[in-house]
């Protein structure tokens, strides 16, 4: 039965829409559990998983050695999480570590990071308006001079924002928090969904994960689909290798990305064809 019969019979905004996932499944419950209720079949295709550090050590010595930093930024919630993991392994306790004689001023970008770091036991004094790590060094841009700054990141972090923040004339630390590995736990029928075109959409929620799936079932199987990218990093990722963004939300969350496929979906709906 076509998607747009489906949508009539059931009632449901995205009835019929096969969507396939990219994020890793303990990142995306909440995420599936709506889509499904809207009325979309999920298909889980994690593009990456995310293990610690080969060498720790770094990540360690910047723990602690926390209390000489002025700010702790977070720009991903695996970096809020990976962190917090490793200062337990290490023997200490988040509010210890923050909030000594000397507190330790925490930032994140967006709303799902700050969430992490709060979760983790962090208490986010700032988060950025706009979900971008360049966004967060221009906000802080007057507090961050001949400021120590630690930075915990993923080990395929770009450049762009220690870049802005040492602009700023912050004294910046990157460390490893997390690597990027592919993910090992793609169902191969999944994949084949994907190769045959049988996929009507496909969310990408980082460009580490656009480009992991495309080595493995190639530009043109992804092309087939209607491509959706989660905030501008992997919008961008996508089009400079040469593929369409049909499907963009500018805010890096699930609910952002729930919003814009609705309606994408509900405009070709009320057009009477088929999504994509």
């Amino acid at each position: 039965m076509p998607a747009t019969e489906r949508h009539s019979a059931d009632g449901k905004p995205l009835a019929g829409l096969r969507v396939a996932v990219t994020r890793a499944p303990e990142q995306s419950r909440e995420l599936v559990a709506r889509l499904t209720e809207l009325g979309a079949t999920v298909i889980s295709l994690p593009g990456i998983a995310f293990e610690e550090p080969l060498d720790s050590k770094p990540l360690d010595a910047a723990i602690q050695q926390l209390a000489t930093f002025d700010w702790l930024l977070f720009t991903s919630s695996n970096a809020a999480r990976f962190f917090a993991r490793r200062c337990r392994a290490l023997g200490f306790e988040i509010a210890s570590l923050v909030r000594g004689e000397k507190p330790v001023f925490v930032a994140a970008v967006g709303p799902a990071t700050s969430e992490a770091a709060a979760a983790e036991g962090f208490v986010v004094g700032h988060m950025a308006e706009e979900f971008r790590s360049a966004e967060l060094a221009r906000e802080l841009n007057d507090q961050l001079r001949e400021r120590r700054v630690l930075l915990p990141r993923s080990d395929l972090a770009l450049p762009e924002l220690p870049d802005a923040l040492r602009a700023a004339g912050a004294e910046v630390t990157e460390v490893i928090a997390y690597r990027n590995v592919p993910s090992s736990s793609v169902a191969p029928e999944a994949l084949e969904s994907v190769r045959r075109g049988d996929v009507d959409v496909i969310a990408f929620f980082s460009a580490s994960a656009f480009h992991h799936l495309a080595e493995r079932v190639g530009h043109a199987a992804l092309g087939r689909a209607t491509i959706a990218a989660v905030g501008p990093v992997t919008a961008t990722a996508i089009r400079e290798a040469g593929l369409k963004v049909e499907i963009e939300a500018r805010q890096a969350t699930s609910a952002a990305f729930v919003a814009v496929l609705t309606e994408y979906f509900a405009a070709h709906i009320s057009k009477g064809v088929r999504t994509p």
